[in-house]
């Protein structure tokens, strides 16, 4: 990772350590993997310089193009759903900041991640590359139809809010694999874990959330700007 002077740097880490303890341990987050990969990512490099001194507050934070970085416990909960290991191969529909994608990296062999904004993708990529990541591959396109050239994969994980599950997104999972959503609502969601298994889907609820809408052929349709 690219240095940073030294009491800056004990600053973060210092926040980070709250942050793991008071905002996502103490809340029931219990994978001890996913809690150490939130302690590790400098989330303050994935938002507005602007906005650094509140990149370890429990909220989502304006990225710039309309889309935000998810709350800290958001981004625990719905990587514990995805009940991760070291082999695995995971999709991210939604790369928005990088910071999701980063968390990931740290717990599995190979994560894709596809953005329909491609500043946004860019500006995640370089972020990654300078952080020292190397298993994200990066995409531009529409998220709600995934990668079928890269699948399976052992988990999704949607960083927006779909009306419905989308079908292309299940069809790309792998038997076992676990898919990890937010449906409902453009303003409101329920988020949902999804296994698939040899008998079947198993759909469970797991939180009300709030997540920007997933813009796509299978999700919502772009409205038309003023």
């Amino acid at each position: 990772m690219l240095d940073e002077p030294c009491e800056k740097s004990e600053k973060w880490d210092a926040l980070r350590r709250v942050m793991v303890e008071d905002q996502l341990r103490r809340r029931g987050v219990r994978d001890e993997r996913v809690l150490k990969a939130l302690a590790k990512i400098p989330r303050h490099r994935f938002v507005p310089e602007s906005l650094r001194d509140y990149a370890y507050d429990d909220g989502p934070l304006s990225i710039g193009e309309g889309q935000t970085i998810s709350q800290p416990y958001m981004v625990a909960v719905m990587t514990e759903c995805l009940a991760l290991r070291p082999e695995n191969r995971v999709l991210e529909v939604g790369t928005g900041s990088g910071y999701q994608a980063a968390i990931l990296a740290e717990l599995v062999r190979e994560v894709h991640s596809i953005e329909r904004i491609p500043a946004l993708s860019e500006r995640a990529a370089r972020l990654l590359s300078q952080l020292g990541c190397r298993n994200v591959r990066f995409h531009v396109g529409d998220g709600s139809l995934g990668l079928p050239a890269q699948s399976p994969f052992d988990g999704v994980l949607v960083t927006a809010g779909a009306p419905e599950i989308p079908a292309a997104l299940i069809d790309q999972l792998a038997v076992g694999g676990r898919l990890v959503i937010p449906i409902g609502g453009r303003y409101h969601q329920n988020l949902y874990t999804i296994t698939r298994d040899p008998e079947g889907l198993h759909k469970e609820s797991v939180t009300g959330c709030v997540f920007v809408p997933l813009i796509g052929e299978q999700g919502w349709e772009e409205k038309a700007r003023k």
